[in-house]
């Protein structure tokens, strides 16, 4: 298992942790892009710190598990789906150099993911935000942007899933209009207790969005 770690951690060290002094909520400047290729070590730091837990008796597997989601970030960016997109955001403090501090993913799915046959729906995935700029409008900003995506691309509705003990991310989907489509639950929420998922729905028509 060492060794394993060694090579792993030999092999991509230009993964690193972030480490910065907390922010002052009116002191930054947000710009939210595309992500290019560049971005993508940020990107992939930035989803594993949010979702992964480096501690623990499994902390071994986040430099694996970490690594699995730059490939996929890279197949996704390097060939895209004709509508899917990663965007990132980014902090412009003045007198400082940009810093991306936040991510997500829009894309379309269908109800048939094989054949991709039938009415496709707008679906977030992968939205991340680093600690020190949680609370601060990140979130809020990259939810917006896709939703003006999504109604460019011609839909009126928009999906995403959040952990049903997850009230943080809850709490701000609900403040932003989105509501309870269905909860799902599976083999892994009974045998390996965990929390069951929520898909949210949110109606994009100009009278619902804020």
């Amino acid at each position: 298992m060492n060794k394993i770690n060694t090579k792993v951690a030999l092999k991509y060290r230009f993964f690193h942790s972030y480490h910065q002094q907390p922010i002052h909520p009116t002191s930054h400047h947000f710009q939210i892009r595309m992500a290019t290729p560049a971005d993508l070590v940020s990107v992939a730091q930035i989803i594993a710190e949010s979702f992964h837990s480096q501690k623990g008796m499994w902390g071994w597997t986040f430099p694996l598990l970490r690594l699995g989601i730059y490939e996929d970030l890279r197949h996704r960016i390097v060939s895209p789906a004709p509508r899917h997109i990663c965007l990132v955001a980014l902090d412009y403090t003045t007198g400082a150099a940009s810093n991306l501090v936040g991510t997500v993913e829009l894309g379309v799915r269908y109800s048939d993911s094989w054949s991709q046959e039938g009415l496709g729906f707008p679906y977030l995935s992968n939205l991340a935000v680093h600690p020190n700029y949680r609370r601060h409008g990140v979130a809020s900003g990259l939810l917006n942007r896709c939703e003006k995506i999504s109604q460019e691309w011609g839909f009126k509705d928009l999906y995403l899933h959040v952990l049903e003990n997850n009230h943080q991310a809850r709490q701000l989907y609900f403040k932003l209009g989105y509501r309870v489509h269905k909860v799902e639950s599976n083999w892994h929420t009974f045998l390996l207790r965990r929390s069951s998922q929520m898909l949210l729905h949110k109606d994009l028509s100009a009278d619902s969005i804020l």
